[in-house]
């Protein structure tokens, strides 16, 4: 049994990960924590999140328990801000535990990334250059050894998984920027309430148009430059992103099918749609990443679905838990 401690359970991401763990044959959950300022400090997380009632009822701890660092934790899982995780990931990694971030502290090797985009910093140099990149499907290997993991952003993850593989076969004309158009619902802003992310004041609109910072994970983990367009929904969860890309002459639908065959026909969170394309209604609440495509004349488009709180946060990071440590690939995920 692993001794694992989930550090932000009671935003939406951390939820999700009690949930999954608990169910977690190999998981002891040892501990639910929250920020030394939290008003939940001592309640239940089913007072906070009544689905849990009768599920796990763990009080919810302080980050400043002097308990929590002096117990024996294997597994850590960091669903915290991005400022957070760069201080606590190193201070649990000392202690030989291995570390699951779910924020951006650790996803790009590149300081100058981390004081433009998040006004941060970084002060790790030797963590940064250890971390894994945890997209599951593309980097199994290195997470199988990695002791530091740093979970994708969800719009990195649909959309990097619906383009890599052609661009792995070389089937993309790069000389046109792919164009990423992506819709996430409110629970991609976090739990914490603000008027931007009220649903009685949002309808359908873009944002962070070129200074997105998951704009450029998107470019350092593709190898090439996008066009990224997010915008917010009135809904609650769930991402649908379509994406334009330029083919090479020549190429058909059949060199297209091959290549994502090649990379996705085992693995097991990725469906493939050979009619039709992806909805949100076929993936919210469900830990897949959905891909279809239409091929006309030199373009592709491709749609593709994820739910953002689990394929795009909390279940991948689990899947990369399972990897990490040879479980089944999808235990307690499906």
């Amino acid at each position: 049994m692993l001794n694992t401690l989930i550090i932000g359970a009671t935003g939406y991401t951390g939820v999700e990960l009690v949930y999954i763990l608990h169910r977690h044959p190999c998981i002891n959950i040892v501990g639910l924590v929250v920020s030394e300022n939290s008003l939940n400090i001592g309640k239940s997380l089913s007072e906070v999140h009544p689905r849990m009632k009768n599920i796990i009822d763990l009080p919810l701890q302080s980050i400043t328990n002097s308990l929590i660092w002096k117990s024996n934790i294997d597994v850590v899982f960091l669903a915290t801000s991005h400022n957070i995780s760069h201080e606590l990931a190193p201070r649990f990694l000392k202690n030989g535990c291995v570390v699951f971030d779910l924020s951006g502290a650790f996803r790009i090797k590149d300081k100058n990334f981390y004081e433009r985009f998040y006004g941060l910093r970084h002060k790790y140099d030797f963590w940064l250059d250890k971390a894994v990149y945890g997209l599951a499907e593309l980097h199994r290997k290195e997470i199988k050894k990695a002791q530091l993991i740093a979970l994708p952003g969800c719009y990195p993850t649909v959309s990097q998984l619906a383009i890599k593989p052609l661009l792995n076969a070389n089937l993309i004309d790069i000389n046109q920027n792919p164009v990423i158009n992506a819709i996430s619902g409110v629970s991609g802003t976090g739990r914490k309430a603000i008027l931007n992310n009220h649903f009685c004041e949002i309808s359908l609109e873009p944002y962070g148009i070129f200074n997105h910072r998951h704009h450029l994970e998107i470019v350092k983990n593709l190898g090439i430059e996008v066009i990224f367009i997010p915008h917010i929904g009135n809904f609650s969860r769930g991402i649908l992103a379509t994406i334009t890309c330029l083919l090479k002459i020549g190429v058909n639908k059949e060199n297209i099918i091959k290549a994502f065959d090649d990379i996705y026909y085992d693995k097991p969170l990725i469906r493939m749609y050979n009619k039709g394309f992806p909805s949100l209604k076929s993936v919210v609440g469900l830990p897949y990443c959905d891909i279809g495509f239409a091929v006309q004349d030199k373009h592709i488009i491709i749609i593709a679905a994820e739910d953002n709180l689990l394929k795009g946060a909390a279940s991948q990071a689990v899947q990369c838990m399972n990897i990490r440590f040879s479980f089944p690939e999808t235990q307690s995920i499906i």
